[in-house]
């Protein structure tokens, strides 16, 4: 993968001088992690709290400052540079009456990934609920996505809604943080005081390596823009017993399991042909999560092409693992066998139920996709 790092671009954060208006004697609160940053790696959370009254920060899945792994909550923190308190939102619907009654406004600068299933943009609806019915207002930094204008994978069904898939959007969804929340307020329907500080000078067909953005990574297991791509189709593991590549240096580029022929594997999804997605076996052992200390065989995903649909070529890779596994391959369940994680990131148990194939689904997603970037343009705020 190549890039220019031709485009200047500015995040909301870069230019905070013009909320004052909006933000100027009222008491603020912050949601941000390690990747509310200035162009000039200026940390948020420290132009905040010298521009404006910062009385509270709010941390989501990951922490504060990062140093979480995936599902990790902890309360009662305060931040090592403010000794302002910090407030866990991870997996809370509703914030509390402490965590409200601290703020008039809420900001929110987080770099999100641009997949349904990543949890800091359901937070933020979370917040937003929340807010609306204090009468708080919510201003979001606007940042651009990573993966840029392009909707990939199937839409979410309604009655698969978790904190892995909240709303009906495609797998790949295309939008800002900030044209996101302008959709998830008008699709809540409840009155909020939202406002946007906008990019400046980003347009949808850049990804974030086409610009001068710094990248940091948005949660440990994302090191990279490559991870980020890769994960639209590769999360789709984390609902089955086959590694998904945490505890490796490559988390959802690396694909595989001890009981898995990775040279037969390769040659198989080499020969769909899939347009822009190679796949080399690989060996590796996670030092933790599934198969930990054990020695994998599978598949590494390589992009020949940033434009690639992950989406399918990874559920296209689903189904070949199930058929070489057999019964080794295994779907994780929870609530006695009741739902599968699986489903809840799909967004349907179609392709599980076997009411789809993968390459029908793979199919549905490219229309899906075509569908959700027509209903979506309203909510747009850049070209």
């Amino acid at each position: 993968m190549t890039s220019q790092h031709s485009l200047h671009v500015l995040s909301g954060a870069d230019h905070l001088e013009d909320l004052d208006r909006i933000i100027r004697d009222r008491r603020v609160g912050l949601m941000t992690n390690p990747t509310g940053i200035s162009h000039a790696f200026r940390p948020t959370i420290d132009s905040v709290y010298e521009r404006w009254n910062l009385t509270a920060l709010y941390q989501v899945e990951h922490g504060i400052r990062g140093d979480r792994q995936a599902g990790e909550s902890v309360e009662g923190e305060r931040d090592s540079v403010t000794g302002l308190p910090i407030y866990s939102t991870y997996g809370m619907r509703t914030w509390t009456e402490e965590m409200l009654g601290k703020i008039d406004v809420l900001i929110y600068d987080i770099q999100d990934v641009g997949a349904r299933f990543y949890t800091f943009i359901y937070s933020l609806a979370d917040a937003m609920r929340s807010c609306a019915a204090k009468g708080i207002s919510v201003v979001v930094l606007d940042r651009i996505n990573p993966l840029g204008g392009l909707q990939d994978g199937v839409r979410l069904e309604p009655s698969f809604r978790s904190f892995v898939g909240d709303f009906e959007l495609p797998t790949r969804y295309g939008l800002t943080v900030g044209e996101l929340a302008r959709l998830m307020k008008e699709q809540m329907q409840f009155d909020l005081d939202l406002h946007v500080c906008p990019l400046i000078g980003w347009n949808r067909s850049c990804l974030l390596d086409d610009t001068d953005v710094p990248w940091v990574a948005p949660s440990p297991n994302c090191p990279t823009l490559q991870t980020a791509l890769c994960y639209i189709g590769t999360c789709l593991f984390e609902g089955t017993n086959i590694s998904e590549g945490r505890g490796t240096t490559q988390p959802f580029e690396l694909i595989g399991a001890p009981f898995l022929d990775g040279n037969a594997l390769s040659d198989e999804m080499n020969g769909l042909g899939l347009p822009g997605v190679h796949f080399r076996p690989v060996s590796f052992r996670p030092t933790f999560s599934k198969h930990a200390g054990e020695s994998c065989r599978g598949v590494q995903m390589h992009l020949t092409d940033r434009g690639a649909r992950t989406f399918g070529a990874g559920l296209l890779l689903v189904d070949a693992i199930r058929r070489q596994a057999g019964q080794q391959f295994q779907f994780l369940s929870q609530d006695g066998g009741k739902t599968f994680f699986f489903d809840l990131l799909l967004g349907t148990d179609a392709y599980r139920e076997g009411r789809m194939s993968a390459g029908e689904m793979a199919q549905a997603a490219v229309r899906d996709a075509e569908q959700f970037q027509e209903t979506a343009r309203i909510y747009h705020l850049y070209r």
